[in-house]
């Protein structure tokens, strides 16, 4: 399971609770069970106001923006497709579209279908779908809200609930198509063909996925030779500071193919942590001995910048708090593994390898 604006285990982002929980995850959700209520009450952002910014890379100038195809596709329906829950869904009608995840969101703005949709996650913070009807209660979906709009579509992942949300929907008769989530840059293809397909727009899907696909490679060209030939160590940490709620990613974290990809290696991950969080420890951080750190901005920002964030047990010592170096991304893009994934590369990268880092 991993956390990210779509989707937490149920605690480190407001407590969204999942509709299938894989079992891999299982152990992550009972360790930050305790902390959901606690963060529904103080929200996504955390923190402190006043906290420092920290410095982005020059791609984040557009990271609140989608940026849709060219050409605006025509769709061939009705369409009948697979949903990731066992059911058959024809689509006959993209008049009125809502995407019940962020990331979702995100591929449907970009295949061109912004017009269409008609509601949001509360994930769903670029600037496009910013004016839209909010339909989930701190990630929970209200179903009635959704019905209300009438949609002749929506779009959901395995994490979308709860599951009485979900039948409530169907129930009315409204297709709705479920779509595995993603667990790193090889699923962006399959979820983009996937949308597109159900949009009546496999040729669309087809350009995007193409284009992303050579953004993401033309990043990686980017990323500079190791003059030691040692990658450097990364640590995914999920803070959320107003709760408490301090985390160290393992290899289940969702970060881990985003960090191979800009040529580092996960420090969680390589230190033998198996699933995908557990709380931060000064022994679990000093087996990792990460280099830098990677944040979500909120994150980073909820904990009082690099201030706080050295202040929390363990992480002084690293190589990381030693250098005050962190990388930080924008929590509502940084693991939606997606059209935006190649500008999501392209700042780890310029972070990672700027001298010193962030947070000099």
């Amino acid at each position: 399971m991993r956390i990210s604006q779509d989707f937490a285990p149920t605690g480190p982002d407001t407590g969204r609770t999942a509709r299938r929980r894989p079992a891999r995850g299982r152990a992550a959700a009972a360790l930050t069970a305790a902390v959901a209520f606690a963060l529904v009450l103080t929200g996504c952002g955390g923190g402190n106001d006043s906290a420092p910014k920290p410095a982005s890379a020059k791609s984040s100038a557009d990271a609140d923006r989608v940026e849709p195809l060219a050409a605006a596709p025509a769709p061939k329906l009705p369409v009948t497709v697979d949903s990731a829950d066992g059911k058959k869904v024809t689509i006959d009608s993209t008049d009125r579209i809502v995407p019940l995840t962020g990331s979702l969101s995100e591929i449907v703005f970009t295949l061109g279908f912004g017009k269409q949709v008609v509601a949001r996650d509360i994930t769903a913070t670029f600037e496009q779908a910013e004016k839209l009807p909010v339909v989930t209660r701190a990630h929970d979906v209200s179903a009635e809200s959704v019905l209300s709009l009438k949609p002749t579509i929506v779009l959901a992942d395995t994490t979308t609930g709860p599951s009485e949300a979900i039948d409530q929907i169907r129930d009315a008769g409204i297709p709705l198509l479920v779509v595995e989530p993603a667990k790193g840059l090889d699923d962006v293809g399959r979820r983009i063909d996937t949308v597109a397909e159900a949009l009546g727009v496999p040729s669309a899907g087809t350009e995007l996925k193409e284009r992303t696909e050579k953004r993401i490679a033309d990043v990686q060209k980017s990323i500079p030779d190791h003059a030691d030939g040692k990658k450097p160590r990364v640590a995914f940490l999920y803070l959320r500071g107003s709760a408490s709620v301090y985390l160290l990613g393992g290899a289940e974290s969702g970060a881990s193919s985003l960090l191979e990809a800009a040529g580092a290696v996960d420090a969680g991950k390589e230190s033998g942590l198996k699933k995908d969080f557990t709380a931060i420890t000064s022994e679990a951080l000093a087996k990792a001995a990460p280099d830098a750190i990677l944040l979500m901005t909120k994150g980073f920002e909820s904990v009082g910048g690099m201030d706080g964030l050295v202040k929390i047990p363990g992480i002084a010592e690293t190589p990381a708090g030693m250098d005050r170096r962190v990388v930080t991304v924008d929590d509502g893009v940084l693991l939606n593994y997606g059209p935006r994934t190649d500008r999501v590369l392209t700042e780890i990268v310029e972070q990672l390898y700027a001298k010193g880092g962030t947070g000099q």
